[in-house]
């Protein structure tokens, strides 16, 4: 077994096609080791290539609402006044510290994608 850096589409396809053959290697064999060294320079490989941006802060806020079933109401109880969040919500307010903290805890939102300019 022996890997580099995969650098071109040729590379990548190659590497695609051998993890396909060993996907279900055995854990603790050679062929689950070259499994995991292989998934580690493909993700490397789509990362630099296919990037994916953040979301919007606050796309990001109403997809967790409503994955949580929450309504406005309750996003006024994580970050203020309920017109606050409204605010928040339009775009017409940006997020302080504070309620980054706060959406954070309560949400479960990465900072990285809360502090993001909108």
């Amino acid at each position: 077994m022996k890997y580099k850096l995969i650098k071109t589409k040729k590379e990548y396809q190659s590497a695609i096609d051998r993890l396909d053959k060993i996907f279900d290697a055995k854990k603790g064999t050679a062929e689950a080791d070259e499994l995991e060294l292989l998934s580690t320079l493909i993700e490397k490989y789509e990362d630099e290539l296919y990037p994916i941006a953040l979301p919007d802060p606050i796309e990001a806020i109403k997809f967790r609402m409503e994955q949580m079933s929450y309504s406005q109401k309750d996003l006024a109880e994580i970050i203020g006044l309920k017109s606050r969040a409204s605010e928040v919500l339009n775009k017409k307010r940006k997020l302080t510290l504070e309620m980054i903290r706060n959406l954070n805890e309560a949400l479960n939102i990465p900072t990285d994608i809360l502090i993001q300019d909108y």
